[in-house]
């Protein structure tokens, strides 16, 4: 089983990799076009990944232990509203990607608990949020195992705005 770890500013060429091939895989689940994250420069990439790894967002990722290792899976918890003091800090759950091959191993279930553990402890968030695509009956079932409920609340889904995603949330503490 790959090991979990924090996405550094160093792993911007992995986070190029892991990127394009979750657009390629799954491009309808992703706002960015495989034709634009292929047009980014080195620089861009590396201004990616920093910004991934900042206070306000964490992103976690799985590999095979070793540096340099290919990133199988990648999930990022943002920090929604940074700036606002007076609320409770909630967070959103964004980039989830699995690799095919690591698909069905639980590596997302180990991904999505240590996402919650991190948004919690050392984001300081009472709720974690999330937008499903309103046919995606697989993610949504997902989600409710752990413990995700509907907000009765939507939006537009970004690629196609005759779509909806679905909000989704869960309470932390």
């Amino acid at each position: 089983m790959p090991r979990i770890r924090r996405l550094a500013r160093s792993d911007w060429r992995l986070l190029r990799d892991v990127r394009l091939e979750m657009i390629a895989d799954t491009p309808m689940a992703y706002i960015e076009s495989l034709a634009a994250a292929r047009r980014q420069t080195d620089t861009q990439w590396q201004e990616r990944a920093s910004a991934m790894a900042e206070d306000s967002s964490i992103t976690l990722v799985a590999d095979g232990g070793e540096d340099g290792s290919r990133i199988s899976a990648l999930m990022r918890v943002v920090v929604k509203h940074p700036q606002d003091l007076g609320k409770p800090k909630q967070v959103m759950l964004s980039s989830v990607y699995v690799a095919p091959e690591h698909r069905g191993l639980g590596l997302a279930d180990q991904l999505l608990l240590e996402s919650c553990a991190v948004a919690e402890t050392e984001l300081g968030a009472g709720i974690i949020e999330l937008g499903v695509h309103e046919d995606n009956a697989r993610a949504l079932r997902f989600y409710q195992r752990h413990g995700f409920c509907t907000t009765g609340a939507s939006r537009p889904y970004p690629q196609d705005n005759s779509r909806s995603e679905l909000v989704m949330e869960r309470r932390l503490s």
